[in-house]
């Protein structure tokens, strides 16, 4: 499985933007798929997850009712729709596949990743 991850910039606080991470194959909803960010400095940490049916998602507390996961199987991409934004969601962004059913927020759990997207968001 390949990831290629687009969408971010630079985005004024309190404003949105979507993320987008574009997967080859033909199991994509074989896949669980998350997002991850990291900010300089700092550990890539977990920021949300979706099953293969998209039936279920996850969030971490810092980005609930904020950030919203979704995915498209049949066009093989998972977004992240990222509203609110504050000067502490500036990070690099990472999608990533694990091939299960159930989701899982730690990085060692996941099995393929996207090359990362800058999201700058500015006070």
């Amino acid at each position: 499985v390949q990831l290629q991850a687009s969408g971010g910039g630079l985005v004024e606080a309190g404003g949105s933007l979507r993320l987008s991470c574009a997967a080859s194959g033909r199991t994509f909803s074989s896949y669980v798929m998350g997002w991850f960010r990291q900010a300089p400095g700092k550990e890539r940490a977990f920021v949300a997850a979706i099953t293969g049916s998209g039936g279920s998602t996850y969030y971490a507390d810092s980005v609930k009712g904020r950030f919203t996961i979704s995915r498209d199987n049949a066009k093989n991409t998972v977004y992240l729709q990222m509203n609110s934004l504050k000067p502490e969601d500036t990070a690099v962004y990472y999608c990533a596949a694990r091939r299960s059913l159930t989701i899982m927020t730690n990085t060692m759990r996941y099995d393929y990743w996207g090359q990362g997207t800058l999201v700058t968001v500015s006070s």
